[in-house]
């Protein structure tokens, strides 16, 4: 979903601290607000892929609607807090990831597409780990843009990242297909429909 600069920093500013506790509430129009603005389909998929690999411009730049940006879909939710919870230590990573596979569940029973890189213990549908020269590129490329906002993987982060592409690549012993693009795994799930 391309977002305003303006849209992102009012949906930061609703962002819940992450000590705030949360309970489960009707999501209809939440997700019904989704459906307005992307395809949903018969079949909901998730693309897992590292910080830095290209899922935020992929969605960007699709001409239609048809993938979500995972950070926009956990953030409306209240699954992702307000700040950079990634630099919090495991436990809040952990709790933030799980936060956002109950809601990646939930978005896929209602046909979305989600690419995102919160994931704990929900499988992905495929996962995209661009080779690490080009997700290197990708990163210090985003970093340069006037539009970057902060967020994510960073050329100081750099180590985080290698951990994270470790871990997604451990869902290929679970027969989770691999490709070294978004475009790759997004064509792949495509051609299943």
């Amino acid at each position: 979903m391309t977002i305003t600069k303006k849209e992102f920093e009012k949906l930061n500013a609703q962002l819940l601290d992450i000590k705030t506790p949360l309970v489960f509430a009707d999501g209809f129009s939440v997700y019904n607000k989704f459906a307005r603005r992307h395809v949903p389909h018969k079949k909901g998929f998730f693309i897992l892929a590292p910080s830095g690999s290209g899922k935020t411009y992929f969605v960007d730049h699709q001409k239609e609607k048809h993938w979500v940006d995972g950070d926009i879909l956990w953030k409306r939710t209240g699954a992702h807090p307000k700040g950079d919870w990634w630099h919090w230590g495991k436990e809040a990573i952990i709790e933030t990831d799980q936060k956002s596979d109950i809601i990646t569940i939930q978005a896929k029973k209602f046909g979305f597409w989600i690419i995102g890189a919160s994931n704990d213990f929900l499988i992905p549908d495929a996962i995209a780990i661009p080779p690490w020269n080009t997700h290197k590129k990708y990163i210090t490329s985003r970093e340069a843009r006037e539009s970057f906002d902060g967020e994510g993987a960073t050329s100081d982060g750099l180590e985080q990242v290698k951990n994270h592409r470790k871990i997604i690549l451990q869902y290929t012993k679970q027969g989770v297909p691999k490709f070294d693009s978004i475009v790759e795994a997004t064509d792949y799930l495509a051609s299943l429909c």
